[in-house]
């Protein structure tokens, strides 16, 4: 198997609109909830989201560019762009004709959707926008990365909501290892703050409904936790193999070790409460990595803040890791984020590589008081200085599908 090495990071969310800003706000606990500023949430129940401010889509492409695509798109070639500046790879052409591209997205142009369905009923089918198709496809994403840089290599979506990214994480490796391409932009966006989306995940009681105080409404593996905050967000990363990053003398974040997969084949929208399916991905991602699981420092949980989904996945962790590594750090960084869908598990990862290379640990402000079942992990709880290298990233979607990988900081 080939080593896979991260060689460039690129991110929007509600706490920054770059790497740069994101490791700030990490470094202070900054959280990114706050009431909804895009449209007006009156009548719905849920009024509180993390958005991503000050966005100017004019700043990432052209104009006319911008004028055509959703915003799910906006975000995510902004991310897309940032971080193969930071790969330093935009200065070759070679790898371009092979390179894969699997971003992801759970639901799409939400905001045209919208848009265009206002449009159809209220005016009838000819004002709907002749764009409406492709700004609203889920694969559009890694599509227009691949107009915009030229990539001819494998294109396609890892579609499965909130695992999405960490399957777009896993597929790219798959892809270098199977010799198709020795670059994989991977990675994952979602832009779905919109009425119906949250007015939907408010009616499955899916969403907190402390609309009176939104920067505590996220508050995963708390006692008093009452579903997640839904948020906006992009996060791109750039795999290369061991052999091409070094052969061009590129900077090197991480080593993606390995990558686990399962599925609850429980409910398609609740958690198997015992966590057998997390589990599952959580130890082939550890047997895929091939190493000791005494060695994983600090796994960054999926987290969201549902009383049954943090539960499950405590559950998982405490199975796995109860005898042989009982102190490993667990996280959740949705705490500060909310929940970006299809974005998070690049986001976090992102977050978490970024906490390694500084040397410390973010906190989670909102946990007072962890659950029973759960209250004997060791949550980080403060934000504090911490020496750490190897990261288990865990993310789980709707549908009961898992997802799990493992990294190597390189200090």
């Amino acid at each position: 198997m080939k080593r896979i090495a991260i060689t460039g990071m690129g991110t929007l969310n509600p706490i920054g609109n770059s790497v740069k800003d994101y490791l700030k706000a990490l470094k202070n606990d900054v959280i990114g909830i706050e009431r909804i500023q895009s449209f007006d949430a009156e009548g719905i129940p849920v009024k509180i989201a993390g958005e991503i401010k000050n966005f100017n889509p004019k700043d990432y492409m052209e104009r006319r560019k911008a004028r055509k695509f959703d915003r799910f798109l906006q975000i995510g070639l902004a991310a897309t762009k940032e971080a193969l500046e930071d790969s330093d790879l935009l200065n070759t052409q070679d790898w371009k004709k092979t390179a894969a591209c699997t971003l992801s997205s759970g639901i799409g142009g939400a905001h045209t959707e919208y848009k265009e369905f206002n449009a159809f009923f209220n005016d009838g089918p000819r004002y709907v926008s002749p764009f409406l198709i492709p700004m609203i496809i889920t694969n559009m994403m890694a599509g227009v990365v691949s107009m915009e840089y030229k990539l001819q290599g494998p294109n396609y979506a890892a579609v499965s909501a909130c695992a999405g990214a960490i399957h777009s994480i896993i597929t790219g490796a798959l892809l270098i290892n199977s010799g198709k391409c020795d670059v994989a932009i991977v990675g994952g966006v979602e832009s779905a703050v919109s009425p119906p989306s949250i007015a939907g995940f408010a009616n499955m009681m899916a969403l907190s409904k402390k609309n009176d105080d939104p920067k505590a409404a996220s508050n995963p593996f708390d006692k008093t936790r009452d579903g997640f905050v839904l948020s906006e967000g992009s996060g791109v990363l750039i795999l290369e193999s061991e052999e091409h990053a070094k052969k061009r003398e590129a900077k090197i974040y991480a080593y993606l070790l390995g990558g686990g997969m399962s599925a609850d084949a429980h409910d398609f929208s609740a958690s198997d409460p015992e966590g057998e399916g997390p589990g599952l991905a959580m130890s082939r991602a550890v047997e895929d990595a091939g190493i000791d699981i005494k060695t994983i420092d600090l796994i960054n949980g999926h987290a969201t803040g549902t009383p049954v989904g943090d539960r499950s996945e405590g559950k998982a962790i405490l199975r796995l890791f109860g005898e042989e590594n009982p102190g490993v750090m667990v996280q959740g960084t949705k705490t500060l984020l909310g929940h970006t869908i299809s974005g998070s598990g690049a986001i976090e990862l992102i977050g978490a590589i970024l906490q390694s290379r500084n040397k410390f640990v973010h906190g989670m402000p909102n946990l007072n008081e962890p659950e029973d079942d759960i209250r004997m992990l060791n949550f980080t709880r403060e934000n504090k200085p911490s020496d750490f290298t190897t990261i288990m990233k865990n993310s789980f979607g709707f549908g009961g599908q898992n997802a799990s990988v493992i990294v190597k900081v390189v200090q």
